[in-house]
């Protein structure tokens, strides 16, 4: 695993920029690149005291940056999902300097309660064709284990409403009970 500390960090995908103060600590430099106007509005306000940090609305097919500037890649549930996200690999081919990595998080629908919640409401997403798709494109998987624990229901209901489709995230919320699920995802990884 490669570290930011004192390099340029690349968070695609940034939403509200709730990662960028954690890069922006030990990074020489942070830039938060989110095709949503009103999500890149409230990042730039989350950021606006960190002078190392600056938020580009974009998208991860064309962002908006030099070739080779980049060391480090962040994409958590963003754009990266497997077959189809080509145009951003490309991207990222030229943005990454030589020695850089990239990491993309992404839900495995293998694994854990809310893996199969995500089977559920996504049935068209095939594990075995993501995984390959990585594989062959050089990235290396980690999986990791977690949990999501809410200080009530009302926050679980929230977020499940907001991960899945109305008809699933009713459907299991129905069959789940209390304010903790198991969480499983994959960190696939790449250096250049």
């Amino acid at each position: 695993m490669a570290s930011w500390d004192g390099r340029a960090v690349l968070d695609v995908g940034c939403g509200t920029g709730f990662h960028l103060s954690w890069f922006a600590a030990t990074a020489a430099s942070v830039v938060g690149v989110e095709p949503h106007g009103d999500l890149v509005a409230l990042a730039r306000r989350r950021t606006r005291r960190l002078p190392n940090v600056t938020v580009h609305q974009g998208t991860a097919q064309s962002l908006p940056l030099p070739d080779a500037s980049v060391d480090v890649v962040h994409a958590r549930w963003a754009y990266f999902f497997g077959p189809g996200c080509e145009p951003g690999l490309a991207e990222l081919d030229r943005v990454v300097r030589r020695g850089g990595t990239a990491y993309v998080i992404d839900n495995d629908p293998t694994r854990s309660t809310f893996g199969s919640w995500f089977r559920r409401g996504y049935p068209e997403v095939d594990p075995p064709t993501v995984e390959r798709f990585w594989s062959t494109r050089g990235w290396t998987r980690i999986p990791v284990d977690m949990r999501w624990v809410f200080p009530s229901r009302a926050d679980l209901e929230a977020v499940v409403r907001i991960e899945l489709t109305a008809e699933t995230a009713e459907a299991v919320l129905a069959e789940h009970t209390g304010t903790e699920v198991d969480y499983a995802v994959n960190v696939w990884w790449r250096g250049f």
